[in-house]
């Protein structure tokens, strides 16, 4: 076996890893063609990578160009405790009110662990009145857990 797959995490390992971590690094494609990289918070909506952010953000108009992203998690400080998933996919835009909210409380939980809903729905009321939705539709998994290496 190489390298390269004695490394990869199994399914059930990547979801953990996604069900345990709260941030990730989300690329989108700038009119230049350039990356543009930011870390945020997320929820998942039924194993998927979801977000939201404000309308007129930049990677906002990204995505309305080109739905095309990158999901980085990683977690590990030391380079044989490193874990990682890399998520490629399209970013489905989400309109609904009522969904924009869901995913809103999705990620303000992450945010916020510990914290009730009744002390957290109005904050996302609030800033939900600005802000659009988004749902990962995975094309790519590629995982690494470098404690396979010892």
């Amino acid at each position: 076996m190489n390298q390269r797959a004695r490394i990869a995490m199994s399914d059930e390992e990547v979801a953990a890893l996604l069900e345990g971590s709260r941030k990730l690094q989300l690329a989108t494609i700038n009119p230049d063609g350039t990356p543009h990289l930011v870390t945020m918070f997320y929820g998942l909506d039924d194993g998927r990578i979801a977000f939201w952010t404000y309308g007129k953000a930049q990677k906002a108009r990204n995505l309305a160009r080109d739905p095309r992203v990158s999901c980085l998690i990683e977690a590990g400080d030391d380079y044989a405790e490193l874990r990682g998933v890399l998520l490629y996919g399209k970013a489905e835009r989400i309109d609904d009110p009522d969904r924009i909210m869901d995913i809103g409380m999705l990620v303000a939980r992450r945010m916020t662990p510990g914290v009730a809903d009744e002390l957290l729905r109005p904050y996302v009321e609030q800033t939900g009145r600005k802000r659009i939705a988004y749902v990962v539709e995975r094309t790519k998994v590629v995982s690494w857990d470098h404690r396979r290496l010892t």
